[in-house]
């Protein structure tokens, strides 16, 4: 890919049809994932009068919490739409933008910010009804399939199950460059929302933990061992794996079961919304071929693209894992509008059967094997 090649986001359309609506659209993600260029693009698209503010910047900070409707009519006068970036740096946000969008009626907001749980706590309460809220991800393939080949998402593959792709991984060219944007990436930016915000007193240990998640991706964990490990005690441990999901690095999912007592339903699994994330955590950027891990990266590839296109897509389903304990098991369960569809993820392309107690339990759900000849369905939401 061209270090100059700009990507046409899967939300832009959406929060572009949303832009006269007088209400506040809230816009999260983790640090580096596209979205100052994403509202510099809507910014430059956009016919009616704009004003682009940093959270950051100390002027932008003292404008956005002089909270006097006659502070604000100085520049809001003719205003159609606002963005502030990094909103979350910014004291008593939610208020600022209550008091903004009830003043003015011809005004849209938009407010965007790594750090998700920073945002609605301080955008939460005030702004019921106001708000819309949208999610930005590293690169989905979804995106990516607008301007690559079937044949060229193939010859990728192996490329994104090791680097990921975050934006500028996917302009890099040269492996030594994507290998140093990541652990820099892990090492400067990856804690810094929630070392900024939140009380914490052991960074070391929050990064151990991610570390043992990386090596247990798409594992079911035991938040018992892992305070063990740590010498933390388990509130901690599921404390920072809460900050760590809010902030976009994992994501959980959970034991489904409706009606075998044999089911599993309190355990949890966790995947990493990036690859290259996951793999810089462990400093482990071998090719597929010589991992031992291999089926683990695949598993947290196809379980981060089909999340990134049920959020996109606002589909939403319930999703799952099962497995019972005489250990039959399944990879990944959907339920939407109370249709039941399963999966089982296969980095070989040895055809598998479904466990017997799952379709026994279950006849009327789809089942499908996901694996390299047809992932490109599945992550496109097509199966």
């Amino acid at each position: 890919m061209s270090a100059n090649m700009s990507f046409h986001r899967a939300v832009f359309d959406t929060i572009n049809s949303k832009l006269k609506s007088n209400k506040v659209i809230v816009l999260s993600g983790a640090r580096r994932v596209g979205k100052t260029h994403l509202l510099n693009e809507i910014q430059s698209q956009f016919s009616g009068k704009s004003l682009f503010m940093n959270g950051e910047d100390l002027d932008s900070i003292a404008i956005l919490t002089d909270r006097r409707v006659a502070a604000f009519r100085r520049w809001v006068t003719d205003l159609e739409l606002l963005i502030i970036d990094e909103a979350q740096v910014v004291p008593e946000i939610g208020k600022t933008l209550k008091l903004l969008i009830d003043s003015f009626p011809a005004l849209t907001i938009i407010a965007s910010g790594s750090s998700a749980f920073e945002l609605s706590n301080r955008t939460g309460e005030p702004l019921v009804g106001r708000q819309i809220s949208y999610q930005l991800f590293p690169l989905a393939q979804m995106e990516l399939s607008e301007q690559e080949s079937y044949l060229e998402t193939k010859q990728q593959l192996e490329n994104r199950l090791v680097y990921g792709s975050y934006p500028d991984v996917l302009k890099m060219t040269a492996e030594e460059d994507k290998k140093d944007y990541l652990k820099e990436m892990v090492n400067a930016y990856l804690l810094k929302d929630i070392l900024m915000f939140e009380q914490v007193k052991y960074s070391h240990k929050m990064l151990q933990l991610l570390q043992l998640i990386a090596y247990q991706t798409g594992q079911e964990v035991s938040y018992e061992e892992l305070s063990k490990s740590l010498q933390i005690d388990r509130n901690t441990v599921e404390r920072y794996l809460d900050l760590f999901s809010k902030v976009f690095i994992i994501f959980r999912i959970g034991g489904f079961s409706k009606n075998l007592r044999k089911e599993v339903t309190k355990s949890s699994k966790w995947f990493f919304f990036d690859n290259g994330i996951r793999n810089a955590l462990i400093n482990n950027f071998l090719p597929p071929a010589q991992r031992q891990d291999t089926g683990l990266i695949w598993e947290n590839y196809l379980a981060a693209e089909r999340m990134k296109y049920n959020s996109y897509s606002r589909k939403d389903p319930f999703v799952y894992f099962w497995r019972t304990y005489d250990q039959q098991e399944l990879d990944w369960l959907e339920v939407r509008n109370d249709l039941l569809s399963g999966y089982e993820f296969k980095w070989n392309d040895s055809k598998v059967k479904f466990p017997k107690a799952f379709v026994e339990a279950y006849p009327d759900a789809k089942t499908n094997w996901i694996n390299r000849d047809n992932f490109i369905d599945f992550v496109n939401g097509e199966i």
